[in-house]
């Protein structure tokens, strides 16, 4: 494990009083702190992007293949296009969020290797009447 700076108390960061006669006096403590940074993916962008492919995906589907015409073996219906679109896209909406999901899982995996240890300076202002 590598070493840390010791990082102060409360009771040892240092604090120092601003004052006006026309103001309230502020307490300033400053605390010097080690965080971790790394980048992480936003979830909501793979799922919705993952989504939008499966859209597109039933669309060129939907187009491409004129199966509507017949009859359905299996019901004997006859469904539109906009009945085949809408079952399409049930089937690839769901398969582009899983695969956008599952997409997102990965990368954060990866990118959770390259963290970072950062020294910052956190300062706390407290102002008292």
């Amino acid at each position: 494990m590598a070493d840390q700076p010791e990082t102060p108390d409360e009771t040892d960061a240092p604090a120092s009083v601003v004052s006006n006669d026309a103001e309230p006096s502020a307490i300033i403590v400053d605390h010097i702190e080690t965080v971790r940074v790394r980048r992480a993916p936003k979830y909501s962008v793979f799922l919705a992007v993952g989504a939008g492919l499966g859209i597109v995906v039933a669309m060129i589907l939907t187009f491409v293949y004129n199966g509507t015409a017949g009859i359905s073996p299996n019901t004997g219906l006859v469904y539109s296009q906009t009945q085949v679109f809408g079952f399409l896209s049930l089937i690839f909406v769901t398969v582009g969020v899983v695969a956008g999901g599952v997409t997102a899982l990965i990368l954060d995996r990866v990118l959770a290797r390259r963290t970072r240890e950062v020294t910052v300076d956190r300062e706390s202002v407290r102002i008292e009447d």
